[in-house]
């Protein structure tokens, strides 16, 4: 299985990041739910590093060994300051894919309606 890039699943996995298609961390059903929750790439992308730090907070502590150390709250805030700046980004209105979008009706004969020819 490959990720495809050009779909918001994928954009989403970029970001972050999950990649590596032997060992994802969310499958592409939860990243679908977070895309329709947020309505955004990024902030989908902000709320699941959001839910990777506290995974990691809960499962990652302190571990060290002989020639190892791993520190899971530490990995938590890295994840949770992406997850802010992602945030930031959205708020700032760069490179989000949800801003400046406008839906309107248009009716190309409007300026037609009650025209009286002379």
């Amino acid at each position: 299985m490959a990720i495809d890039y050009s779909t918001d699943v994928g954009r989403v996995r970029l970001l972050i990041p999950d990649t590596d298609v032997d060992n994802l961390l969310l499958i592409d059903p939860q990243i679908d739910a977070l895309l329709s929750m947020e309505g955004s790439v990024k902030l989908a992308a902000a709320t699941a590093l959001e839910l990777i730090a506290s995974n990691e907070a809960l499962v990652g502590k302190v571990i060290t060994t002989q020639d190892l150390s791993t520190d899971g709250t530490k990995v938590a805030a890295e994840l949770r300051a992406r997850a802010a700046a992602l945030r930031q980004q959205v708020d700032d209105g760069v490179g989000d894919d949800g801003v400046g979008l406008a839906i309107v009706d248009f009716d190309p004969w409007l300026g037609y309606r009650g025209y009286t020819p002379c």
